[in-house]
């Protein structure tokens, strides 16, 4: 390999023996994409259950993150590879459609690439290994559909609401306060929820949080907590019953549009220029007053005049709010935005019961909570932990288990966890391979044997004998005809799913099965590859 460079001063790079270059056809670049999606996947393996392992993650800027959430893990790995590459968007596909079972989806994206390439070795074509996989993922969508439980719930009895919820949080680093944040999340999602609809908003729903403290202080504010403090630090730092005002116009003096220049040159004419500024601010503030507002929220800044003007008319204000902040401040407290001082009237001000600005240990980190607000179509998780990390990781948790309340909202449908949904589709699965006579009964045993992968996983990181504990309590599934049994992975004694109240949400079940077998037919598409490139360095 040697540097050179263009007519235009460019460097580029020439690789030497370029006739050595050789080019995967066919099965071999097939195989090679098995290789590269069967690493990323092995990379997750000992992630998945609440025994599985976390994964310590370096940027090249040298932050540090800390998680077993698999989309974060595959979103912060540099995969170069485009099979790679395809297992990271699967599992950001997981994450933004279900948002949870990242892990999941990339375990069995994984063996059954792995399953597909003994099925290559035997001489079937790839076209037939992809119709079976469908057929086989239809096979094991339907079954799962017939063991399916439906979970009632209403405002007053959330319990089945929580129960699967902690189902997510116990393989997440606030798995010992599993049923403390899971009624926090139940109740955040309940709040905006339209029950009638069978929709929630999950944009309603604001995760914040500070540095600090126990995770055990993490708790759900009825309203909105915004990261900025009062403008003024003798404005009051608590106040009652208040009368919000929404601004999107600065408290600033107007200025024109062109370039202008201002000549002043004696002390009268700067004493007018001043006393004109003033009479403005003081139009402002008039104007909020007379409206009845006892509290300014503006989007952008204040001058020291305004503000001084402001803190003397007894108005607490708090200035540069952002946008989605104000939308959620508008719902939440009834009032409208208003883009200009000449519009501000009573009616267009929103109301709340108590603001009040706190603070945290030493530092100058500070917090405005607004509680009490009429509308309650916008809360906030106010999240709490001793680093940076921690809190990342904790925000990453409960937005998996406010997914799966939003889900069994839309879809009350659940299945037993533990891997016992994989084992009864496996056995399913298997019994429909025996009455297909063409060589897609190949395949679907394949499949068959790929859904083993995660029951496989979770005893494995549970530190149990794997093929033992699937070989037992698949032989119970079988004689008892009992889809509930799964890995009983915390040792409690009992693999009935049901008495351990392990549940997955039956709509993110499918989602996995439908995306990791559209895996397959996308690296069926990569038949050619080079196993070298040129690389072009571009100044």
């Amino acid at each position: 390999m040697s540097l050179a460079f263009d007519e235009y001063g460019r460097p580029f790079i020439i690789l030497r023996e370029q006739e050595r270059k050789t080019r995967l056809r066919g099965t071999e670049a097939v195989k090679a994409n098995i290789l590269a999606a069967k690493t990323v996947a092995r990379t997750l393996r000992s992630s998945l259950g609440p025994k599985g392992m976390d994964k310590m993650l370096q940027s090249p800027d040298g932050d540090v993150t800390v998680t077993n959430d698999g989309a974060t893990i595959l979103a912060q790995m540099e995969v170069q590879n485009q099979i790679g590459k395809l297992l990271v968007e699967l599992s950001r596909s997981q994450d933004h459609e279900i948002g949870d079972g990242t892990t999941g989806v990339v375990v069995l994206a994984g063996s059954l690439l792995e399953q597909a390439e003994s099925l290559l070795d035997m001489g079937i074509h790839p076209l037939r290994i992809a119709e079976g996989y469908e057929m086989a993922c239809k096979v094991a969508t339907q079954h799962l559909d017939s063991i399916a439980t439906k979970w009632d719930f209403n405002p007053d009895d959330v319990e089945p609401l929580v129960q699967t919820c902690m189902t997510t949080l116990s393989s997440k680093v606030v798995g010992r306060l599993k049923r403390q944040m899971a009624e926090i999340c139940v109740k955040a999602v309940l709040a905006v929820a339209d029950l009638p609809r069978r929709d929630v908003n999950l944009d309603l729903i604001k995760v914040e949080g500070k540095v600090g403290g126990a995770m055990e202080d993490t708790r759900l504010v009825e309203g909105i907590v915004i990261d900025k403090d009062f403008s003024h630090p003798q404005m009051p730092k608590e106040l009652k019953d208040v009368k919000i005002a929404i601004l999107t116009c600065p408290f600033e003096a107007p200025k024109p549009k062109t370039k202008h220049k201002v000549d002043i040159d004696t002390v009268e004419k700067f004493e007018t220029l001043r006393q004109a500024e003033q009479q403005y601010f003081n139009d402002m503030v008039a104007k909020c007053k007379e409206a009845g507002a006892t509290l300014i929220i503006c989007q952008w800044g204040f001058e020291d005049e305004a503000n001084h003007l402001l803190m003397h008319n007894n108005l607490p204000a708090i200035r540069w709010v952002g946008g989605v902040e104000i939308e959620l401040l508008a719902m939440a407290t009834g009032a409208r935005i208003v883009p200009r001082f000449e519009e501000l009237t009573a009616d267009k001000l929103g109301s709340a019961k108590s603001v009040r600005e706190v603070g945290f240990g030493t530092t100058k980190d500070r917090s405005i909570i607004i509680e009490g607000c009429p509308n309650l179509s916008a809360v906030t998780i106010w999240v709490r932990g001793g680093n940076r990390m921690v809190l990342d990781e904790v925000r990453r948790s409960l937005h998996d288990a406010l997914c799966v309340a939003r889900n069994l909202v839309r879809d009350n449908s659940i299945v037993y966890g533990g891997g016992a949904a994989e084992i009864s589709c496996s056995l399913a699965v298997e019994a429909a391979a025996d009455k297909v006579v063409g060589v897609e009964q190949y395949a679907m045993r394949a499949f068959a044997d790929a859904l083993e992968a995660v029951p496989l996983a979770l005893a494995e990181n549970s530190g149990l004998p794997s093929i033992e504990s699937l070989t037992a309590v698949k032989a119970r599934q079988l004689a008892d005809s009992n889809p509930h049994l799964g890995i009983d992975c915390n040792d409690v004694g009992t693999n009935d799913m049901r008495k351990q109240n392990v549940f997955e949400t039956l709509i993110g079940k499918k989602q996995q099965m439908f995306l990791a077998t559209q895996v397959w037919a996308w690296t069926l598409g990569r038949k050619e590859r080079y196993n070298k490139h040129v690389i072009l360095v571009v100044s």
